[in-house]
């Protein structure tokens, strides 16, 4: 299953969880499931509203107790909590968003921001919320439109602020957005945090079949749109994307620089990271990098290539790809249970390739070549798929 928001008004947290609570998650299993493991001093309130004439799901936290908490509270409070591990890291990634912008554009460590800014109990209901229904949905893949950004001012505890908010921009940056004469707030900086975490990438929905699609209500009538976020849930209809290639040619750094600059990349979130011998001119011989990355990760590449080696500049573009079906699978082996990747043909036939990773260390404990480990793996591998 993948989802696309459309956020042609924006997006914000009451209306992610509105939007997924009209494509189906229950609500009542919601708001039971953040009381049982996180919270007790609200309800969720999901009712019909229409926009436009639209139809949608208008999301209300009806915050009992207000408590303000800090990051560092909020943090400990989802890692005793039961709930899962893939709920607990989405939710913590994208308070860790949420809270590095509110340290920069407030100058305080980030561990000690209180979340007064963005309600709270509303905004732990509405992250932890999302990252439940993202779950319970069984998203693999979530893309999003370009953000549109109102304009004038908002009233929040420290005063008035301009439209976009100060930690809803730094959030947002190295995303796509444009200006509207929308005199509102159409992303609010948890919304931002939220879709700026979920999302793989931002453009044009992808291809799919549609097999759902949820509204969820802004709290504004606005004059020329409808308030509202649209998601689309369905499966691809084929494994294809839009990825960004950075490349540059360097002719006058220690070769062994190489080998730690693409562990860096890795880290950074490149997909893939190549070095393609070349000759420059003067037939000096050198070496292209090139590396594949979501458009997201972008810049954070950019820069550590900039910083890392002797580069002048570096070439980017983006790319279309088609990639096979692949899904992680544990197989059970002479080794114990090992982690490997089943990768689907167009014709429908399998194949389950070991991974590196996996076979390293089994080698290295066994003390056997690795060789051994992906036959043996591989044998394993076989007999499933006959």
């Amino acid at each position: 299953m993948i989802a696309h928001f459309d956020c042609f008004s924006g997006i914000s947290g009451d209306m992610s969880l509105g939007a997924f609570i009209d494509s189906g998650v229950p609500v009542k299993w919601l708001e039971e499931t953040l009381k049982k493991n996180l919270l007790t001093d609200f309800d969720l309130s999901a009712t019909a509203a229409s926009k436009m004439g639209i139809t949608s799901i208008k999301v209300d936290v009806i915050v009992k107790t207000h408590t303000e908490r800090d990051y560092e509270n909020i943090c400990q409070l989802i890692d005793r909590s039961h709930l899962s591990g893939p709920v607990k890291a989405l939710s913590l990634k994208i308070f860790e968003k949420l809270a590095l912008a509110e340290s920069k554009i407030h100058g305080c460590p980030k561990d000690h921001v209180h979340f007064h800014e963005v309600g709270g109990v509303d905004a732990i209901v509405d992250i932890v919320g999302t990252a439940l229904c993202v779950d319970y949905l069984g998203l693999e893949k979530i893309t999003a439109s370009k953000l549109p950004m109102g304009n004038g001012f908002v009233t929040c505890s420290h005063g008035k602020l301009p439209v976009p908010a100060p930690a809803t921009i730094e959030i947002l940056k190295n995303l796509p957005v444009y200006g509207t004469d929308i005199p509102f707030e159409l992303v609010t900086p948890t919304g931002a945090a939220i879709i700026a975490t979920l999302a793989d990438t931002f453009g044009k929905m992808p291809e799919m079949l549609v097999s759902r699609i949820g509204y969820g209500s802004g709290s504004r009538d606005l004059e020329t749109i409808p308030n509202l976020l649209r998601i689309f849930l369905g499966q691809p209809i084929s494994q294809s994307d839009t990825v960004t290639v950075i490349e540059t040619s360097i002719d006058d750094m220690n070769p062994e620089v190489f080998g730690f600059l693409m562990e860096r990349l890795f880290e950074d979130g490149a997909l893939d990271v190549y070095l393609i011998p070349v000759f420059m001119k003067k037939n000096r011989p050198g070496t292209m990098l090139q590396v594949l990355c979501r458009s997201s990760k972008r810049e954070n590449l950019i820069r550590r290539i900039l910083t890392e080696t002797t580069s002048l500049g570096v070439r980017y573009f983006d790319v279309e790809r088609r990639v096979l079906e692949r899904e992680v699978v544990t197989l059970e082996t002479d080794y114990g249970s090992v982690s490997a990747k089943k990768v689907i043909a167009p014709d429908g036939r399998c194949r389950i390739v070991p991974e590196y990773e996996v076979c390293k260390v089994i080698a290295r404990e066994k003390n056997i070549p690795i060789r051994t480990v992906y036959d043996k793996i591989r044998q394993h591998a076989e007999n499933l798929t006959k």
